[in-house]
């Protein structure tokens, strides 16, 4: 199954190595480019001044043309090759992008915003989904905020609806077949975003809720433009000769009115540049889901239904931001203060494209969160579909209705690995759960994988309940709350010590089991009790894995105590597996391989004996 990754990443490298050379070469006629414009423009003014002074009548007019003309070209074709070079250059980091997630090159990938602390989440921190080096830095390739929000949230509070799960891992299957789209999302908006920066909400959201336009705009307009209109005329005819200059007195009470009344809308322009840079980002992404020709049989028309369903409406999202651009643009006309007041002295330009801009910013405020919702959800999914894409190796999980959890096994799964460990090293597993109660009780020396396996299960568990594939050859569970207590913090601050915050955050497990709730507890407990004597550990332990056999869940407990792992002669619930240690040549190794049954030794000693210490 790793061959077809390693065949897909030598043909990706091989793109990114052709587009990065045409790139090259592209830049080099970039800068010939630079001459060209520059000898065209010296020789119209310079072959204009030679004929000017050695040829009669207007052949140096005809040069300065001639050789404008050739300036325009060049431009032209430069603009040409800009474009193309930024397609090209924008195609080799979406490239250069996908070989780093596949070959886990964690600092050639963008570490991601992340959420805030995640101390108390049921499993976040213990499974390294988010922060550097994490989960959600390998999956998160979303171009807008609200998309990495989304994404945020389908991994870390899962919706635990089957239909849901199903339906995404449906759209993600199909947008990982199609490359093109893909491609052309993410090299798009990159274009018009360099250098990269996720697209925000908010500059949009405080415009469509910020300075509503007056309810008497209407008649301002109206009496303005009328004074306009007379002023245009009465300087026609003073021109003419007819009248006397009546109209400096129709533009001075025009002037006095207009500079009244423009305080009161003036804000409304403060950010139209802005906005209208904004908006022109996202413009062509909508452009893409508009009119990109899913295929007849896919499912993907329902995901974007709020986007295609308007395509040949004048509400279409593309169409309608279009609109937006060009107006915010030239409200944006104040940036230019001299053009502002020419522009304003003829006619109340301010106040028409005032009460434009809020004709379209109600409609927009109707209809823009359905846009965005649609978008945001897309932008999500085309990340897990790029996850998808470059793990060819990778299948989707099957989810076991809940009404046949008590026929089937819980959880099954064979040659399960971690997706973020190296391919060339990483061991995979096969495990199962065959019913709610079960406990895995796992031992094994130090350094065996213990705590590795248990994170295994837990992000193939996450990346289930996303929708997205696992590293697995095959795996089925059953819809399972996760919870997990495998790297508990002290806290100075607060006065715990680790014993203490263990014991809290067991006791919300078991209260998490207590509840009353259909779907199981899934839980992943790392050396319990750690942090206490031995003696008291061992009593601990027994009595809570006891009282956890007989709740609403399952799990997996690692362990270095063996007293714990005789709890299984009198518990037909409790499974002992373990993982094997070995010294060769005096180092210790290890194979990582689960096997059933409890360990049949301890390795504590002999890495001291190793290292040097007395024994």
């Amino acid at each position: 199954m790793v061959e077809r990754k390693k065949t897909r990443l030598l043909r990706i490298e091989r793109q990114q190595n052709w587009l990065e050379l045409t790139a090259i070469h592209l830049s080099q006629l970039d800068q010939r480019f630079f001459w060209y414009r520059l000898i065209t423009f010296s020789s119209a003014w310079f072959f204009a001044l030679m004929a000017r002074f050695f040829l009669p009548g207007l052949w140096w007019l005809a040069a300065f043309l001639l050789f404008l003309l050739a300036f325009l070209v060049v431009v032209f074709f430069h603009r040409r090759l800009d474009d193309q070079r930024l397609r090209y250059q924008s195609t080799a980091n979406y490239i250069a992008g996908q070989t780093a997630r596949m070959k886990l090159e964690w600092n050639s990938i963008p570490v991601p915003e992340m959420p805030g602390d995640q101390e108390d989440h049921p499993f976040a921190r213990d499974l390294d989904l988010v922060g550097s080096r994490s989960l959600l830095h390998l999956l998160d390739e979303t171009i807008s905020l609200g998309g990495q929000r989304q994404l945020q949230a389908w991994l870390l509070w899962p919706q635990l609806d089957r239909g849901k799960i199903e339906q995404r891992q449906q759209w993600i299957r199909e947008l990982a077949g199609l490359p093109g789209l893909r491609r052309t999302y993410f090299t798009s908006y990159q274009q018009t975003n360099a250098p990269f920066k996720r697209w925000d909400e908010k500059p949009l959201l405080s415009w469509l809720t910020a300075n509503p336009a007056e309810s008497n705009l209407n008649r301002w307009l109206i009496g303005l433009s009328s004074l306009a209109l007379i002023n245009i005329i009465l300087l026609v005819l003073n021109l003419t000769g007819v009248l006397p200059p009546y109209w400096q007195f129709g533009l001075l009470a025009y002037a006095a009115i207009y500079l009244a009344k423009h305080q009161s809308f003036k804000d409304l322009f403060h950010d139209a540049y802005t906005l209208s840079k904004s908006l022109e980002q996202i413009r062509p992404i909508f452009h893409l889901i508009e009119k990109y020709p899913f295929p007849s049989h896919s499912s993907l028309p329902e995901l974007a239904a709020g986007f295609q369903g308007m395509e040949k409406a004048s509400l279409s999202p593309s169409k309608f931001l279009r609109k937006i651009v060009r107006l915010t643009s030239a409200a944006s006309l104040q940036n230019n203060q001299i053009l502002w007041l020419l522009i304003n002295l003829v006619i109340p330009w301010d106040l028409w494209f005032a009460r434009l801009l809020d004709q379209y910013k109600q409609s927009l405020n109707d209809n823009l969160p359905g846009w965005l919702e649609t978008w945001y959800c897309m932008d999500g999914l085309l990340s897990l579909a790029e996850f998808t894409y470059i793990h060819p190796h990778y299948t989707f999980p099957h989810l076991i209705p809940i009404q046949d959890q008590g026929r089937q096994p819980l959880l099954t799964c064979s040659d399960l690995g971690h997706p973020l460990l190296n391919e060339a090293t990483k061991v995979c597993n096969d495990f199962s759960i065959q019913e709610t109660g079960e406990i895995a009780l796992i031992s094994g020396s130090n350094m065996s994988g213990k705590s590795t396996f248990l994170r295994t299960i837990g992000i193939n568990m996450v990346l289930s309940f996303v929708g997205a594939p696992v590293n697995a050859n095959d795996m089925q569970l059953g819809l399972l709350r996760l919870y997990t207590s495998i790297q508990v913090l002290d806290s100075l601050s607060d006065g715990f010590s680790y014993f203490y915050a263990e014991v809290r955050r067991l006791k919300r497990l078991l209260d998490l089991l207590q509840t009353d709730n259909p779907i199981p507890v899934f839980y992943l407990i790392d050396e319990i009790f750690r942090g206490t004597n031995n003696e008291e550990r061992r009593t601990g332990s027994q009595a809570f894995i006891r009282t956890l056999a007989g709740l609403h869940g399952s799990g997996v407990i690692s362990t270095h105590d063996l007293a714990l792992t005789l709890l299984a002669q009198n518990n037909p619930r409790i499974k002992n597996y373990h993982f094997r240690d070995d010294v060769v040549d005096g180092k210790m190794t290890f194979d990582y391989k689960l096997r059933p049954g409890p360990s049949p030794s301890t390795n504590a000693l002999k890495i001291m004996q190793i290292e040097g210490l007395p024994l």
